[in-house]
């Protein structure tokens, strides 16, 4: 039985491409990719800055959202020179060029300024994203200041960076920049420069109507696009945070769980110190006991010694779910013991396994941390179903794949909610805390853990650990 390879490896993220990936689509605009190459070789070769390559593992949604707004500006800038062209070239416009051309070259060197700051991978904050809406805002105000004022169709773009900000941005920043547009809105209403007649077959009327029809198109078109891809990167924001929260919990949860099996290790100490006292003091006073009589005191005080024995174990690691001991070992060794020890505990269940991966298999710590994670899911499967249950482990260099089956009644659906996030138990005398441990454990050292039913009943728990971080003996 073979296990898919379940840890793939990052993408690099390379603003050269200017790609951005959603739910599995590829978004590419050819010319801005074009642009943006440009733009990174006059960086590079003619003002001679380095532009680094690593980017941020997890970067913040201001940071997303530059991005995108970088990509939006190379749009606009290119349909800027187009529609110049056109009114120019085949529209037979008397444009002021040189003021225009001026206003579309200083926005492309502030651009270029945004790649090198999208490159240095620093945090983006609100104020910033602000400035750089403002400067759009005031670029597009210049243009339309020479080309008509109020009555040029393409007015129509100042609501896009006022909706930009208001998905993204907070209520006084948006305010603000709402305060701007409209400043500058009505001022091109009474001081502008008149846009030329068209020479052409097309009315002015005609002219008018179809260019508020294209503005609308594009005013449309990318806010559905940019806008909405927006906000996803703040819906992802937000699912990351309640994560993050969710597993601070837990691990309050685990430190609070550490401290209480400290605390209960030392106070059990004296009790059964006392206990192995008197199970050896009995043992001596009664030399002529009968055979049972020996051997259930021997058994008394194997049991003493193997709670003592586990007592100090939890006592010394109460608290540390991190690889803190132990020495390398290939993995299929660090199982097979793990199992063997395992059978000596459940001798009435009947353990199946299954081994897939090259030998020698990759190194494996062998922590007790670890191991005593594995053996709560053994049990739990053994509780389930104690006739027999299965063992299946699979592994590359990379990862090591693991599966207990059983044929118990099953996970309900009140189960599959809490087991492994909060201690849950349906064992009339358990804690629940064998399955919760086992996942903070597992979780903590990268891995997964994933409980669902089997088909024909019973429970498969699957177990997937990067061996990348669990290859390596603790520095001292």
């Amino acid at each position: 039985m073979t296990f898919p390879n379940v840890y793939g490896t990052n993408n690099a993220r390379g603003l050269g491409r200017l790609s951005f990936r959603r739910s599995g689509s590829t978004y590419e605009t050819t010319a801005a990719n074009a642009y943006a190459q440009i733009c990174k070789t006059f960086i590079t070769q003619v003002l001679s800055i380095p532009i680094s390559t690593a980017s941020t593992a997890q970067p913040s949604a201001n940071w997303s959202n530059l991005r995108r707004l970088f990509l939006l500006r190379n749009i606009a800038i290119l349909g800027q020179l187009g529609a110049v062209w056109i009114a120019h070239v085949y529209l037979h416009m008397d444009l002021p060029l040189v003021p225009l051309m001026a206003i579309i070259t200083g926005l492309s060197l502030f651009n270029v300024l945004v790649l090198v700051r999208l490159r240095s991978g620093s945090e983006v904050g609100n104020r910033e994203f602000l400035a750089h809406l403002s400067i759009d805002v005031g670029a597009l105000s210049g243009l339309i200041y020479l080309t008509g004022g109020a009555s040029n169709p393409f007015v129509l773009l100042f609501l896009l960076p006022v909706t930009i900000a208001a998905m993204i941005l907070p209520g006084r920043y948006t305010w603000s920049l709402a305060l701007l547009t409209v400043v500058c809105y009505s001022l091109l209403m009474w001081r502008h420069q008149p846009l030329p007649h068209a020479h052409s077959e097309m009315t002015e009327f005609g002219l008018h109507v179809v260019g508020m029809w294209l503005a609308f198109v594009l005013s449309a078109g990318l806010i559905a696009y940019f806008v909405v891809g927006m906000g996803n990167t703040l819906r992802a924001q937000e699912q990351a945070l309640l994560a993050a929260k969710e597993k601070s919990l837990r691990d309050e949860q685990m430190v609070a769980l550490g401290t209480l099996a400290a605390s209960t290790a030392h106070e059990l100490g004296s009790p059964l110190g006392t206990v192995a006292l008197l199970a050896q003091e009995l043992e001596e006073e009664l030399p002529d006991a009968s055979p049972a009589m020996k051997g259930q005191i021997r058994t008394l005080r194997t049991q003493v010694d193997r709670c003592k024995s586990a007592l100090a174990t939890l006592s010394g690691s109460a608290g540390g779910v991190r690889l803190t001991g132990g020495r390398a070992m290939p993995a299929n060794e660090f199982l097979e013991k793990l199992l063997e020890e395992w059978r000596s505990t459940r001798p009435n269940t009947d353990l199946k396994t299954r081994w897939n991966g090259a030998k020698p298999a990759p190194p494996l710590l062998a922590d007790h941390a670890l191991g005593q994670a594995l053996v709560n899911i053994l049990h739990n499967a053994a509780d389930a179903s104690p006739e027999s249950i299965e063992f299946d482990a699979s592994w590359s260099q990379e990862a090591l794949l693991m599966e207990v089956r059983d044929r118990g009644p099953g996970l309900t659906a009140e189960a599959s909610q809490l087991v492994g996030k909060h201690p849950y138990s349906t064992k009339r005398e358990g804690l629940g805390l064998g399955l919760y441990l086992s996942h903070a454990v597992i979780d903590r050292l990268g891995g997964k853990v994933n409980l669902f039913n089997r088909d024909g009943g019973g429970v498969c728990t699957r177990v997937q650990l990067p061996l990348n971080n669990l290859a390596r003996e603790p520095s001292s």
